[in-house]
């Protein structure tokens, strides 16, 4: 039987949102349609509107659901960019990045981190910017001071718009109590279908529209809502409590001590969940293609990127440029076996012998 460890790439579908999605596919109607078939499909879009807004601390009102985690992005921050400089992390996700073009990078520390001295700096000119910031590292798991960064953010009367895909459901958020702007969100990152994401805005923030349509999400992202997928959203979202996803860190710590291999972001604070390892001597493909024959599913970098395997500018931007292409990512589902760390150790072990024999790692 396999082992499936890439859960930042997509986390298995949850039970409950299965169930949701099924029975949303069944319904004929459409969530714009005043019949009642279009009201029962109303009834399912709201319900899913009110759990996200639940387990993130905000209004039903103040979510518009998007296409995923890059349409939420892209829509937040072409939004709140108008007129203003934009500043991103050094390791944000390629989709902020391509969506923040331009932007002038804020550096981060060596754990990973974002360096808050320089934030404060470059926001002390007093020119109105925009500052993008991932709340948790798709690569590495590090979590940033986002309400230490949101606080900065408020004195100096920069907006904020925060990519919590990865931390959605695994850490504790509340949009609200931080203060961000805007936040995205991914159902498939929860546990939800794929093809479903949320952008939770700042109470009272209106913004245009990137996809122009017939109305729908208050006006602010056009077309049909994809009922089902929204749905598999909204019962995900419900159902990833970050208390379950803590628990994860057991395992996780077992398979670091086991590896005794360097851990990026090992000082930081991080989902427990994630673990990014470097074997030396190894490139990362080899690794992850070593390890999938052995039945293991783990990952190097961002899954976003067309399926290629490259040196992670994550770790270039903490130093670890010695490292960076030698580094593979092990995310652990909600769904994680008992054996889970039992099983990879043995694997990687392996790996590691079999490469030994042909002269890497």
């Amino acid at each position: 039987m396999s082992l499936y460890l890439d859960a930042n790439a997509t986390e298995p579908l949850r039970p409950e949102a299965r169930e949701a999605a099924v029975a949303a596919m069944e319904l004929p109607g459409n969530p714009s349609s005043v019949h009642a078939d279009g009201r029962a499909a109303r009834r399912v879009l709201e319900t899913a509107r009110a759990q996200v807004a639940a387990r993130f601390g905000a209004s039903a009102r103040d979510v518009v659901f998007t296409s995923g985690g890059t349409e939420a992005n892209a829509l937040g921050i072409a939004s709140l960019r108008r007129g203003r400089r934009v500043l991103a992390g050094a390791t944000e996700h390629p989709a902020v990045l391509r969506a923040a073009e331009g932007a002038a990078t804020l550096p981060v520390l060596a754990d990973g981190t974002l360096d808050l001295g320089a934030l404060e700096a470059a926001l002390a000119g007093g020119e109105p910017a925009l500052v993008c910031l991932m709340v948790a590292n798709n690569e590495t798991g590090v979590i940033h001071p986002v309400a230490e960064a949101a606080a900065i953010c408020r004195r100096y009367g920069a907006l904020l718009h925060l990519d919590a895909v990865q931390a959605a459901g695994r850490v504790p958020l509340d949009a609200v109590a931080l203060g961000a702007e805007t936040m995205a969100v991914s159902g498939h990152k929860m546990g939800g279908p794929k093809g479903a994401g949320a952008l939770i805005l700042r109470p009272g923030l209106d913004l245009a529209p990137l996809v122009a349509g017939g109305g729908q999400e208050r006006g602010r992202r056009g077309g049909t809502e994809a009922l089902p997928a929204i749905a598999g959203l909204g019962a995900a979202a419900e159902a990833a409590d970050p208390a379950a996803a803590a628990r994860l860190g057991a395992a996780r710590d077992t398979i670091e001590a086991g590896l005794g291999l360097p851990v990026a972001g090992a000082g930081a604070p991080r989902l427990s969940n994630t673990s990014c390892v470097a074997l030396p001597g190894a490139s990362a493909e080899t690794q992850v293609i070593a390890l999938d024959l052995a039945g293991v599913r783990v990952s190097a970098g961002a899954a976003c990127s067309s399926g290629k395997v490259a040196r992670s500018p994550v770790l270039a931007a903490m130093g670890l440029e010695d490292v960076a292409g030698s580094a593979i990512r092990v995310s652990l589902p909600w769904n994680t076996p008992a054996d889970a760390a039992e099983r990879f150790l043995a694997a990687h072990a392996a790996m590691r012998a079999r490469l030994r024999g042909a002269g890497q790692g």
